[in-house]
């Protein structure tokens, strides 16, 4: 099983300092969709680990959430992708609930859900409590600097995960795992 948990605002779509708060707010980064596809033909299976707070603060409801999603859902299924499942937390900070990134809930479900092995696991976030969230369970934390990746980098490079890679967007961290695997291909093949 090759698994990649992506969280969503600043990874997949942009981010709003005021939360994305409909599917017209709900806006691609570019290369974004092609990432999915890329990683979607190459045998990944993805799923979306995504706090979503503005449910519980009250800024917009689970029939937006959902038009989003399906908006989402559409696009990636345009580009020739596929996300396999999508999780969230409609919880605030103040909830302690054990879903909010950075506790690991969302993630070991989606890991216990797939039948995957956690240490193989790879979550792709903007913000600490996305690498913390797969650390804690053993996972593959990647940092990309789309939405608060730079600002997370300059606040708290120095207390990201061990082994934390860093690419510029979801779509580079796609390129470097696809031409990862064609190179240990290629080396096998000629062993």
């Amino acid at each position: 099983m090759k698994l990649i948990i992506l969280d969503r605002d600043g990874v997949i779509n942009q981010d709003r300092d005021d939360f994305v708060k409909s599917a017209d707010e709900w806006v691609p980064i570019e290369g974004s969709m092609d990432a999915v596809a890329f990683l979607t033909q190459a045998g990944y299976t993805l799923a979306v680990a995504t706090n979503q707070s503005g449910i519980g603060r009250g800024y917009f409801s689970m029939q937006e959430l959902t038009e989003m999603h399906n908006k989402m859902h559409k696009l990636v299924q345009q580009a020739g992708g596929h996300i396999d499942g999508i999780w969230f937390c409609p919880h605030t900070d103040e909830s302690g609930c054990t879903c909010r990134k950075p506790a690991p809930g969302m993630v070991e479900d989606i890991i216990a859900r797939f039948n995957a092995r956690a240490e193989t696991v790879y979550m792709v976030g903007d913000s600490l409590r996305d690498l913390q969230a797969v650390e804690t369970v053993g996972g593959k934390p990647i940092l990309v600097l789309t939405g608060k990746g730079k600002k997370t980098l300059s606040r708290h490079g120095d207390e990201l995960p061990e082994h934390t890679q860093i690419f510029d967007s979801l779509l580079a961290f796609a390129q470097h795992l696809i031409q990862e695997h064609r190179t240990e291909a290629d080396h096998a093949a000629d062993s």
